[in-house]
This record gives structure tokens, sequence and C-alpha cells, in this order.
């Protein structure tokens, strides 16, 4: 059964990349943080002109996809509901892809926080996707949640940032 679950998930997740590839995320707007932020690092990462918290709309649905320049490594941070019966972990697929120089780093791990509207936190470790990272939250309910990740790379590294969602 897990293996099935498995290859459904790879199955889902490859219509997403394929779905998602041509969107690109908008210059960003917001270079300031009123929210707090993970560990006392900045939510924007150093954020070197890529991408804004803009939701994308496509044929699967809302979907919404930024761009963070995290310590040097490019993170893309994407958000989908999760198709009915599909659901891993919650309502929401929050997805996450770690890149350094034009390649995806697949030799990371990653754990997950998000910090719902209501002020309740929640953790979780990212399971491996392909060459991205997921963990399921439950994030239909309004209002905006912050979504981060602190992940280690093969150097023994570990790096830490994120985003709200929805945007404002």
């Amino acid at each position: 059964m897990k293996k099935v679950k498995q290859s459904l998930s790879i199955i889902t997740f490859a219509a997403l990349v394929v779905a998602a590839g041509p969107l690109q995320a908008s210059p960003d707007e917001h270079d300031h943080d009123s929210h707090g932020s993970m560990m006392n690092h900045d939510m924007h990462g150093s954020n070197k002109g890529h991408g804004d918290h803009k939701d994308h709309g496509s044929a699967m649905g809302k979907m919404f996809l930024v761009e963070r320049e995290i310590d040097g490594y490019k993170v893309s941070f994407h958000v989908m509901k999760a198709k009915p019966g599909k659901e891993m972990g919650g309502s929401h697929d929050f997805m996450i892809k770690v890149e350094k120089e034009g390649k995806a780093l697949t030799n990371v791990t990653m754990n997950t926080k998000v910090v719902h509207p209501s002020g309740k936190s929640e953790t979780k470790k990212a399971m491996k996707m392909g060459d991205w990272m997921m963990a399921g939250y439950d994030l239909g309910h309004g209002g905006q949640h912050q979504l981060m990740v602190l992940f280690k790379t093969a150097d023994g590294e570990k790096h830490r940032g994120g985003v709200y969602y929805p945007a404002k």
C-alpha cells in the first residue's frame, strides 16, 4: 500500500511540476518584515530580486510559488491545495526546492514549520519528492500563515528562511 501511495504521489508531483514550469515569480515589492522571523532570520532571505508572495493560478487550482535566496542558495517555496483523497498530511502541499548554481540539491535534510494565523505552530520533517522536499499542512483556514524551513546541506551547514502564505 505504501508503494501505491508513493507512486500516486510521484505522479501527482510530476503533473504539478509540468503545470508550474512556465510560471515565473514577479519582482519583489516587499523588502521589509513586520511579522517576526524564524530563529531571528529574515523571512525574505537576501532576496536579490528573486520573486514575491504572488499567487499563481493554473488549471490545477490556486498555486503559490515564491523564490528566495538564502545563504547563496535559490530556494523555491511552493504551496498548492492537495487533491481530494491524495492529501499527504494536510489540506495543502508545502513544497521546497533548494538549488545551487542552477542544480537542484537532493542531498539536503529539511524540517518545516508553519505558524498559523491563530499563533499555533507545528513542525514536520520534509520528505523527498524528486528534486523537491514536501510536507503536508492544513492551510485552508483564513489568515496569513508563516512558512519556514531549516535545511542542512552536505557540508553540515544549516540554513533557514521562509515566506508568508497567502500574500497580503
